[in-house]
Parts: C-alpha cells; sequence; structure tokens
C-alpha cells in the first residue's frame, strides 16, 4: 500500500469537504511532508498526538479568504511501482516556481529548493501546486 498517496488524498478530500482537521496515521515522511507544507503554507499545522502503537497525526487545514484552499492539486510522482530518483541538477521547478517538489533524500524530506540548496538528489515523491 501507498502510505504517502494515501496521505495526499486524504488531505485532497478533507480539503474538498471543507473539513478544518483530519487525522492520519503518523510516519516520519509524513511528518517531513506536513512540515513542508506547514512551512510553505499550503496548512496551518501540524501535531502528532502518541497512542501507545505508531502515533496519530492530526493534520490542521489552511483556507483563503475567500473559503477556497491553497493546495489547487496534489501529483505523487514516485510510486512503490515506479521510482522516480532525480539528481541535485535535475530537480524540478514546479509551475515555473509556483508549486513545490518534495524530495526525500539522504538529509531528510526536503522541498525542492532546499535540495538545490543543498547540492543533493533524490527520490521525487510528489509535486504540488
Amino acid at each position: 500500500m501507498d502510505t504517502i498517496a494515501d496521505f495526499l488524498t486524504r488531505i485532497r478530500n478533507a480539503s474538498a469537504s471543507k473539513h478544518d482537521k483530519l487525522d492520519v496515521p503518523s510516519s516520519n515522511i509524513r511528518k517531513g511532508i506536513a512540515q513542508i507544507l506547514e512551512e510553505y503554507g499550503y496548512i496551518k499545522s501540524y501535531r502528532v498526538v502518541p497512542d501507545g502503537k505508531q502515533g496519530v497525526m492530526r493534520v490542521y487545514l489552511r483556507y483563503l479568504n475567500d473559503g477556497t484552499s491553497p493546495l489547487k492539486t496534489m501529483r505523487r510522482i514516485s510510486r512503490p511501482g515506479k521510482r522516480v530518483y532525480v539528481k541535485s541538477d535535475e530537480v524540478p521547478k514546479v509551475r515555473s516556481g509556483y508549486g513545490l517538489a518534495i524530495l526525500s533524500t539522504n538529509k531528510g524530506v526536503v522541498s525542492g529548493e532546499q535540495a538545490t540548496d543543498l547540492k543533493v538528489g533524490g527520490e521525487l515523491l510528489c509535486k504540488i501546486w
């Protein structure tokens, strides 16, 4: 099962339904993605609540003044059946810099800008705009 695609789909569905928050099972890669989404203003915040197992991550969604979500499209690139890796000089610019690419590198989960600054490549997880 693709847990990252499930995470992105849950966020997409919750924002389309205008929910204030959503709960998902926690993992380190989901925490990394949520941290980047919070840094770039796509979500309000997130919190991890320990439950004795793997923990539950509560994601608080953000909406603009007109009630729309800043998340227009979330597209999973690398999948379990077809992994996509990029070199440090091949990190894509999403929508001419208006979007966001998220990579899993040996430095952790980073945005495309951070990967370029750190000069590291890795697995291209998703593109968001």
